[in-house]
């Protein structure tokens, strides 16, 4: 689907995805198709004050799209979940038509545009001999690494060296107290970064800390000042460029980095002008227009236009890009979830992790998450009245929280409170990233490797008293 089929839509379907919180920017056209009397339905545990006036819809409707986050793909099962999300909507004759399709709803735009050009663990999916033609050098075939795999490969000691273009990644694993150790024997460690975080603090033997421009802030290069394309989650590109003044006179910008961490480890290359890249960022998009002719058609030129342009995407115009050309239903092996942390008995609760309302990925502006009543804090644990109850504890209580799992290891965060909250009974939601060491490396979907930061089976037991000051109460 593209951005503009939301003016068409006649009804939303929002699978496991609290927008008003994960989302806002997406608030604007949700508040649209609301006002033309677009049905809104929401399939979600918890009962989110964001999408609570919209949660009686009261017709079918003739085009209808499907919005999913990662309540849906952080799952044994993801990959099966989403592949069922496009059967429904191919029942009904819902892609491939104004205002209906499927979208996944992402955060930062680099999470689609990086694998828009190429930038893949898979190989198969990028163009290599198109890029070995046109640059003269010959791409890894090789399959890479997904973050599970990684992390597997930190504790295992074959990987050596970490290089981050942004992104908190220490923060967002799951696993700290395991990860944490062996990251700190990496003999490399390289963050390329707007802003301090905690992956900064926990570094290899030789660390590099290298700050660049935000994107916010004015790039200028040997051609002027520049511009970068953005892409967002239907695949529509835009032009960005920074409005203010850098924080520093010394500030490099990424590809300025980029280019001169290459520039010193590769011998030179006669077809790729390091220097020109750099001081003129057009040539960049001139280079993948030529990699990608197909969808980047006069990429300069179009990507400032208002709205920017679209990618072409085949579904749109039901144009199947499958072997037989048509539009396939796919049949999952089973409808049970795979348990692979099989664990039953009255005590036990499942996890589900969320962010909060004052967060931006990993990063936490303030404790307070005003959507669900809590503030002050981010140390607590919403569960059902009945539940509170039934294990014998009251509001407020100070507990430990951990995993149960046959592997022997110890997964769990002491100190956190209990509050009763809208959500099932047997079920049970902490904050991401406060709870990701009760999540075990090996618990992630079975065909991405994304991490599964839900359905983590747990029990809960009293633990010591937290200072006050530290962990208000949460206030409904």
């Amino acid at each position: 689907m593209q951005l503009e089929d939301f003016e068409h839509t006649d009804c939303m379907l929002f699978f496991d995805h609290n927008t008003g919180t994960n989302a806002p920017r997406m608030l604007h056209q949700l508040q649209d198709a609301r006002k033309r009397g677009a049905e809104i339905i929401t399939f979600n545990p918890i009962r989110e004050r964001g999408l609570v006036s919209f949660a009686n819809p009261q017709s079918q409707a003739n085009a209808a799209m499907v919005l999913y986050g990662m309540g849906i793909t952080q799952h044994r099962s993801g990959v099966h979940n989403i592949q069922m999300l496009s059967n429904l909507l191919l029942l009904c004759g819902n892609i491939g038509r104004p205002g209906a399709g499927i979208c996944p709803i992402r955060g930062h735009s680099n999470v689609q545009g990086q694998r828009t050009v190429g930038i893949t663990e898979k190989p198969e999916l990028a163009p290599l001999d198109k890029l070995k033609e046109l640059y003269g050098f010959e791409p890894p075939r090789e399959k890479g690494m997904t973050t599970v795999e990684a992390c597997q490969g930190v504790l295992d000691g074959k990987v050596k060296a970490f290089i981050g273009l942004g992104g908190n990644f220490q923060e967002a694993i799951p696993g700290h107290h395991v990860m944490d150790p062996a990251w700190r024997q990496l003999r490399l460690t390289v963050q390329i970064a707007t802003k301090l975080n905690r992956s900064h603090l926990l570094h290899g033997e030789v660390a590099y800390l290298l700050p660049c421009l935000e994107r916010i802030e004015i790039d200028a290069q040997a051609s002027g000042e520049q511009w970068v394309s953005v892409e967002d989650s239907t695949a529509c590109a835009h032009g960005s460029h920074g409005m203010a003044e850098p924080a520093g006179d010394v500030l490099l910008s990424e590809p300025a980095i980029v280019a001169g961490i290459a520039k010193a480890l590769l011998p030179g290359n006669p077809k790729v002008d390091w220097d020109a890249w750099v001081g003129n960022y057009a040539r960049v998009r001139d280079a993948i227009e030529r990699t990608y002719p197909d969808q980047f058609r006069d990429f300069n030129q179009r990507f400032r236009q208002p709205g920017g342009f679209h990618r072409p995407l085949p579904a749109c115009k039901r144009e199947w890009k499958t072997e037989n050309g048509k539009a396939n239903f796919i049949v999952p092996d089973t409808l049970d979830e795979d348990a692979d942390m099989p664990a039953t008995g009255p005590d036990v609760l499942r996890l589900m992790t969320t962010r909060g309302d004052s967060q931006f990925n990993t990063t936490v502006y303030a404790p307070d998450d005003r959507f669900r009543g809590v503030y002050g804090t981010r140390d607590v644990l919403l569960m059902h009245q009945d539940d509170l109850m039934r294990l014998g504890f009251a509001e407020g209580d100070a507990v430990c929280i951990s995993t149960v799992s046959n592997d022997g290891a110890t997964r769990e965060v002491v100190g956190m409170r209990v509050h009763a909250f809208d959500i099932p009974r047997g079920c049970i939601m902490g904050y991401y990233p406060e709870c990701n060491r009760l999540i075990p490396l090996s618990h992630h979907a079975k065909s991405s490797q994304v991490p599964a930061s839900k359905s983590i089976p747990v029990r809960l037991r009293r633990s010591a008293v937290v200072e006050e000051a530290a962990s208000p109460l949460p206030q409904n």
